[in-house]
């Protein structure tokens, strides 16, 4: 079976007026504020999160 991949998540839009969840999960990818990027491990756990917030992310994959 082959690792999963890395991704870069950079927050684009704005948390203000998001739902309860939304906002949870963004604290929960190490987001919060505008701009701010974290690397993460491609797992089915990650990619259902970042489909929560697809609206308010921007998903890049990491080239090794």
């Amino acid at each position: 079976m082959s690792k999963p991949k890395k991704i870069r998540i950079t927050q684009t839009g704005s948390s203000i007026r998001r739902t309860r969840d939304q906002l949870q999960t963004l604290v929960g990818l190490g987001l919060g504020k505008l701009h701010r990027s974290r690397e993460h491990l491609a797992t089915p756990e990650i990619m259902g999160m970042v489909r929560k917030v697809q609206h308010m992310v921007q998903v890049e994959e990491i080239k090794a």
